[in-house]
């Protein structure tokens, strides 16, 4: 679906940035010595196992420093080795007795195997800075708590969080911010809050960052009634909910009207937007598209048109999406005129769609057996100057020949040679011999409904009479 989703890390503030990597294996080929090509390569393209790996390092020549470790991990985190690889490299590291490894290097080396979502060396790197009594960087935790949560491990984040201070890591608005918002971003608003409720007095300036966040988590577990409630709490706290809040809200309160009462999705969502101008934030193209899009998995044309025209007459003009979600259930439901006098009125606006939009249509014409309405769309896309033709091409051209039509899939084949576009599919498919054409069953099956549906009630009791005559003789 094209309907563009708000994203939590967009809108929440303070973010915490990971450090990129600014380097890769061929960099460090151009730019360092060849003892540090050695050790790359033993890394990368190794052979053997672990214990191996280790014997060819203690073999090799390189000094090893601190910094020629952190340059290998960033180079790894990009995902050229196995990252158990990875790990005993580190652990080497640390054990020779020549390289010094201090917190930011077992910070960095936390980070980049988190990045890289092996559990088991976060643990083992985890251990060993407690064990060493090391400083975890808030950085760092917040990396953690974010992976461990996305893996199914809330609860292993919470405890992290609850042995900070053994970690020489402080529980402030950073940290506390940074556990709300890895809980939440998977749904688990209750344990978050739960959090919040024991650390009121860290999240003093984080509020806003706070509030939003649980709204959120809310809002992905599906809780319309616990999502209002902290609606109603930041307006008690002095937080006024931003634009962010709100279609939060409505996306949340749209899918669980689309699933228990379809009949309720316009009046609450319009309730819901009036509430919204009521505190003065407006809606945007974006909140109607919320609203238009299941609107269009529930198959209600009429309602989303309605959407359409009130977006036209409130100030609210529609975007290219809002017009792809209306005249994409437009063509579902047949009222392929009515779509494409939909497409005249957008082209007419001045509104340019990007190739996806035209794409998806031609897709939704190709499933609905309306090749010829999917080339006149093809036909505007080129006459717009999109680009990106090559998958349009790849879609139509077996199209049209599984249909019979091979003259019509020749001509875009030709067609797409002549203005260079690189096509994936094969030339067999132009073949007729190799090609297999769809025999249109459904239209066979209608015709022997009518056979049977203009027969004479004669001749209808004469086949009954005869079956029931069959099953008696093969009774007795």
């Amino acid at each position: 679906m094209l309907l563009l989703k708000s994203k939590l890390g967009s809108f929440v503030s303070p973010t915490i940035h990971v450090r990129r990597s600014q380097h890769c294996f061929f960099s460090l080929y151009h730019t360092t010595p060849t003892d540090l090509q050695e050790l790359c390569n033993i890394i990368s393209n190794g052979i053997g196992s672990l214990d191996d790996l280790e014997a060819s390092l203690n073999g090799s020549t390189v000094s090893i420093t601190s910094a020629l470790v952190t340059h290998i991990m960033d180079s790894c985190k990009n995902g050229a080795p196995n990252s158990r690889r990875v790990l005993r490299f580190f652990l080497w590291s640390q054990k020779n007795p020549n390289c010094k490894l201090g917190d930011e290097e077992f910070n960095h080396a936390i980070q980049v195997f988190a990045k890289m979502k092996d559990l088991t060396a976060m643990d083992i790197l985890i251990s060993d800075l407690r064990k060493e009594q090391r400083k975890m960087e808030s950085e760092t935790f917040s990396l953690v708590a974010e992976t461990l949560v996305k893996l199914g491990r809330e609860d292993d984040a919470v405890g992290l969080f609850k042995n900070l201070e053994k970690f020489k890591c402080w529980k402030d608005s950073v940290t506390v911010t940074a556990i709300v918002q890895a809980l939440c971003g998977k749904g688990h608003a209750r344990k978050a809050e739960g959090v919040v409720w024991h650390h009121k007095n860290k999240i003093f300036g984080v509020e806003p960052c706070i509030y939003r966040s649980l709204l959120y988590g809310w809002c992905v577990h599906g809780n319309v009634k616990e999502s209002r409630r902290i609606l109603n709490e930041m307006k008690l706290a002095r937080v006024p909910p931003d634009l962010f809040c709100y279609n939060t809200l409505l996306r949340c309160q749209c899918k669980r009207n689309l699933k228990f009462n379809p009949s309720a999705l316009v009046p609450e969502a319009f309730n819901l937007m009036m509430e919204m101008r009521s505190n003065g934030v407006s809606p945007t193209s974006i909140s109607f598209n919320i609203l238009l899009s299941c609107l269009g998995r529930t198959r209600r044309v009429k309602e989303a048109c309605r959407i359409l025209d009130t977006m036209n007459g409130s100030g609210c003009s529609p975007d290219w999406v809002s017009y792809y979600l209306v005249m994409r259930v437009m063509y579902l439901t047949g009222r392929f005129g009515r779509g494409n006098r939909l497409m005249d009125e957008m082209i007419e606006q001045g509104l340019m769609p990007e190739q996806k939009f035209y794409y998806d249509l031609i897709g939704v014409l190709c499933g609905v057996e309306r090749v010829n309405h999917a080339l006149g769309l093809f036909k505007k896309m080129k006459k717009n100057s999109v680009g990106g033709y090559g998958p349009v091409y790849d879609m139509l051209i077996p199209k049209l020949c599984r249909g019979g039509e091979f003259e019509k899939g020749r001509e875009l084949w030709d067609e797409a040679m002549k203005m260079g576009v690189v096509l994936q599919c094969s030339s067999d498919v132009l073949d007729p011999l190799i090609t297999e054409v769809f025999k249109p069953t459904k239209k066979l099956e209608e015709m022997s409904l009518e056979v049977c549906k203009g027969s004479t009630p004669q001749t209808q009791v004469r086949r009954t009479m005869q079956k029931n005559k069959k099953k008696n003789a093969s009774a007795n």
